[in-house]
C-alpha cells in the first residue's frame, strides 16, 4: 500500500511574481470521502482555495488520535486548519456546517453578506445538519449494517423520516434551481447526502425537483473534483474483507473516553 504522503493531494497556486506578496500556506483538510467530507472538498474546489489533504481513516480509528482530537474534540471529520486565519494567525475549525460558514465568510463566496439572504441559507444549512444528515445517516445504518429482522421499527422510522425530508426539499425546489435561489453552502451541505440516498433504491424517483437539482450540481466541475477526492483511499480499505470487523468496532458502539 502506498504511504499516506503519496496519496496527499495538494492544490498549489501559481508562484507569486516579483513585487507581489508570497502565497499563504494551504488549508489543511482533515477528511474522509463521506457525505460530510464532500461538503468541504466541494467548497474548497468551488472557491479555488489551495489545500492539502490530510486523510483521516475513520474505519481505522484515526479520528481518535491525540493530534486530531486537538482539532476536532468530537472525534469526527471533516475539520480544517487555516494557517491564514483571522488576523493572519492559524485557526482550526471542526463541524462541517461551521467550516462552510467560515469559508464563506473568508472568501465572500456562496454565503451572502445580505442578512436576509444569509438567514435563508442558514435555515437550509441547519436543516441539513440537524435533519437530513442525521436521519439519512441512521437510515443508512439500519439498511446496510443492522439485521432487518428485529429492527423493523428502526428501519421504518428513519427511512420514512428521510422520505419526509426529501418531500420538504422537493417543495422548496419547485421553481428554483437551488435551495435559496442562488447556489450556496446550503446546497453543498445537502448534495452529498442526496447522492448517498440515490444509491439505496428508487426512492429519489418520487422527487423530480430534487433529482433535477442533484444533476444540476453534479454538472459543476468543482462538484466532480470534490466528490472524487480520496475515493481510492476508501476503496482500498472497504475492499479488504479482513478490515470489516475492525471497521465495525471502530465506527459503532463507541462510548465516552475519559
Amino acid at each position: 500500500m502506498k504511504s499516506r504522503k503519496s496519496k496527499a493531494r495538494k492544490r498549489t497556486a501559481t508562484p507569486a511574481k516579483a513585487g507581489k506578496p508570497a502565497k499563504r500556506a494551504p488549508i489543511e483538510l482533515y477528511y474522509w470521502p463521506t457525505p460530510n467530507g464532500w461538503k468541504i472538498s466541494m467548497m474548497l474546489e468551488e472557491c479555488r482555495l489551495p489545500y492539502v489533504l490530510k486523510p483521516v481513516n475513520i474505519g481505522k480509528g484515526e479520528q481518535f488520535t491525540p493530534h486530531f482530537l486537538n482539532i476536532s474534540p468530537n472525534n469526527r471529520m471533516p475539520a480544517i486548519v487555516d494557517p491564514d486565519g483571522p488576523g493572519g494567525k492559524p485557526i482550526s475549525v471542526f463541524e462541517s456546517g461551521a467550516i462552510l460558514q467560515y469559508l464563506g465568510r473568508k472568501t465572500g463566496k456562496f454565503y451572502p453578506k445580505d442578512e436576509r439572504k444569509r438567514v435563508a441559507v442558514d435555515e437550509w444549512l441547519f436543516w441539513q445538519v440537524g435533519g437530513l444528515g442525521p436521519m439519512a445517516g441512521q437510515a443508512s445504518h439500519f439498511r446496510n449494517y443492522a439485521q432487518r429482522e428485529g429492527n423493523e421499527y428502526a428501519y421504518r422510522r428513519y427511512h420514512d423520516e428521510t422520505h419526509r425530508l426529501l418531500g420538504v426539499m422537493n417543495k422548496q425546489l419547485a421553481g428554483r434551481d437551488f435551495l435559496t435561489g442562488s447556489y450556496s453552502i446550503a446546497d453543498m451541505a445537502c448534495w452529498g447526502w442526496v447522492a448517498a440516498i440515490a444509491r439505496w433504491d428508487d426512492m429519489l424517483q418520487e422527487f423530480p425537483n430534487v433529482m433535477a437539482w442533484m444533476k444540476r450540481i453534479r454538472a459543476r466541475p468543482a462538484t466532480e473534483k470534490g466528490f472524487k477526492l480520496g475515493r481510492e483511499l476508501r476503496e482500498q480499505h472497504t475492499n479488504d474483507p479482513k478490515a470489516d470487523e475492525e471497521r465495525r468496532k471502530v465506527l459503532f458502539g463507541q462510548r465516552a473516553r475519559t
